[in-house]
């Protein structure tokens, strides 16, 4: 097993479609074990491998992008072996798009090795255990293994505290609109560019989605084709991308990026700049990318919009 290996994992419990009224999937992320003792040096990469190539047998299982893997060794300059703490995981967790990450220590004690694996959830920063121990002198493959049954069997069990739950766009609709109360709300204009990169852009998903929010919720919204741009008070405005991640099987997953800005019109001022990745697995590749792309714009809009009211 290539040394690359350890650095990537997803861990699908439950496979779902983007758009469907399911569990979302867990792409998760696994790091290098901490070594502590001078009698398992080395042993943290060999866990590591062994933990993938026993986890990959699941057909559950589901590969993150090495890329996003390496931009976070790159932009942490961090050894990420078993250091991953509530806090830090949530910044680890925007960059690799991981939302349940594994990391953990490999202990020598009293000639007992202990293996000990952390489940976190990067949006809940609940943090799970499991472990297993056996003798120094015995074989490290079989501990591991178990650990592995152990690792999988929690993120399927225990999704529900490590990861936030699916709330319906209805629902978001209506606590932001709750939110924003009775404050006077700007004419905007919407206008996002957006691609799938390798493939042709169909339509504006986070134009639309950003559109139907900012409807939903008592704004009037200028049409950026047929309507004047000059009519509206606030533009908002941004670009949005969405990229081919891998496929597993009859599944694809697509990372998307989104970036958008509200400038108030009259005087040229930037009123509020605002970011989201999405990951989503479906189907096809073109699906999974507005889906991503439209789910990056829904969080968007809840965190942009109330900075737009008086």
């Amino acid at each position: 097993m290539k040394k690359v290996l350890m650095f990537i994992l997803a861990l699908v419990p439950l496979l779902v479609f983007g758009g469907q009224d399911a569990p979302a999937a867990y792409p998760a992320a696994v790091f290098p074990f901490q070594e502590r003792g001078a009698g398992v040096k080395g042993y943290g990469e060999k866990i590591s491998d062994i933990l993938f190539a026993s986890l990959s047998a699941n057909p559950d299982m589901y590969l993150v992008d090495r890329a996003d893997i390496q931009k976070l060794l790159e932009e942490h300059e961090l050894n990420l072996s078993g250091m991953v703490t509530p806090g830090q995981e949530t910044k680890i967790g925007q960059l690799t798009g991981a939302k349940i990450l594994v990391t953990g220590s490999v202990i020598e004690a009293d000639k007992t090795l202990y293996i000990v694996a952390k489940i976190i959830g990067t949006e809940t920063s609940r943090v799970l255990g499991e472990s297993v121990k056996g003798n120094m002198s015995g074989e490290l493959a079989p501990l591991v293994e178990d650990l592995a049954k152990r690792v999988a069997a929690t993120v399927s069990s225990k999704a529900g505290e490590l990861v936030s739950k699916t709330v319906k766009t209805e629902d978001r609709i209506a606590a932001l609109s709750t939110q924003l109360g009775e404050a006077k709300r700007p004419t905007v204009v919407i206008s996002v560019t957006e691609q799938h990169v390798g493939l042709p852009a169909i339509d504006p998903a986070a134009q639309t989605e950003l559109t139907m929010f900012c409807k939903e919720t008592g704004f009037d919204v200028i049409d950026p084709v047929q309507g004047s741009a000059r009519q509206a008070a606030v533009r908002i405005e941004g670009e949005g991308f969405s990229e081919f991640g891998m496929r597993r099987g009859n599944l694809v997953s697509v990372k998307a990026r989104l970036e958008v800005k509200a400038v108030d019109v009259a005087s040229g001022k930037i009123l509020a700049v605002d970011r989201q990745n999405a990951i989503i697995v479906d189907l096809t590749e073109q699906i999974a990318g507005k889906a991503a792309l439209q789910d990056a714009a829904a969080s968007i809009a809840e965190r942009l919009l109330p900075k737009l009211v008086k």
